[in-house]
């Protein structure tokens, strides 16, 4: 199943490798989507575990996957309303900074944005011909029925959920490309992340852009080194995957 949105650092291209690099199924029973974004590796599985649990700092993207959840109906016909146009576009830009809509509304603009922006920067109108379709919302919906939808800190979140038998996938903003993100991440973030998942009890995936500050935090680790497609410009774009197993 695809994400109903791209979004910023989506692993829609990576998703084959990552699933393949998390451990045997019996070795964890519950699932944390630690920087869920579009939810591109939520979505890779009908199911991963019993529990799973789906987080972003992202509050309009964890009320967009909330009311797709919750208010699906209500959802589609409030995205009715709306035409891929360069006004509306500016016009849900603008609100989205406000207060006063309510959690329906924000979530259709934020679709909005999304869909007809360029590169999913939620800043850009995107002039292109994307339809802002819904159809595929019924299986998201399905989908997300007994997902634990969090809006937290990845350190707080971590020690919340950490067990011996928990799996922990991160996907944090990729070193020196934080400016690309709304919610902000420092260097200082990154080495809390290593911090907290050197010290969990449960296992973790990690995805990264291949960088020697990276390789240097994780270097204790297993890292394989992998490549995708740079959908910004030609040519590939190096990444890694760290796991602690």
């Amino acid at each position: 199943m695809k994400s109903p949105i791209s979004w910023i650092g989506g692993k829609s291209q990576l998703k084959k490798r990552i699933i393949e690099a998390f451990p045997v199924s019996e070795s964890y029973d519950r699932f944390i989507d630690v920087f869920g974004g579009g939810g591109s590796i939520l979505f890779a599985k009908d199911k991963h575990v019993e529990l799973e649990v789906y987080n972003d700092a992202n509050s309009d993207l964890v009320n967009f996957f909330r009311c797709l959840k919750y208010h699906r109906q209500e959802l589609q016909r409030e995205i009715r309303l709306y035409l891929n146009s360069r006004e509306m576009f500016f016009d849900s830009q603008q609100r989205l900074e406000t207060r006063g809509f309510t959690d329906i509304q924000r979530a259709a603009m934020f679709y909005v944005l999304v869909k007809t922006g360029f590169g999913a920067s939620l800043r850009t109108f995107g002039c292109n011909k994307k339809r802002l379709n819904t159809d595929e919302f019924s299986d998201i919906e399905s989908r997300l029925d007994g997902v634990v939808i969090e809006n937290k800190d990845f350190e707080d979140l971590i020690k919340v959920y950490d067990r011996k038998k928990a799996l922990f996938y991160c996907d944090p903003p990729y070193h020196k490309t934080e400016r690309h993100y709304t919610v902000k991440f420092t260097e200082s973030d990154h080495e809390r992340l290593c911090k907290v998942l050197h010290n969990i009890k449960g296992k973790f995936v990690l995805s990264y852009n291949d960088d020697e500050y990276v390789r240097e935090l994780y270097k204790d680790c297993r890292i394989q080194a992998v490549t995708r497609n740079n959908s910004l410009s030609s040519g590939d774009f190096k990444e890694v995957i760290i796991t602690n197993f």
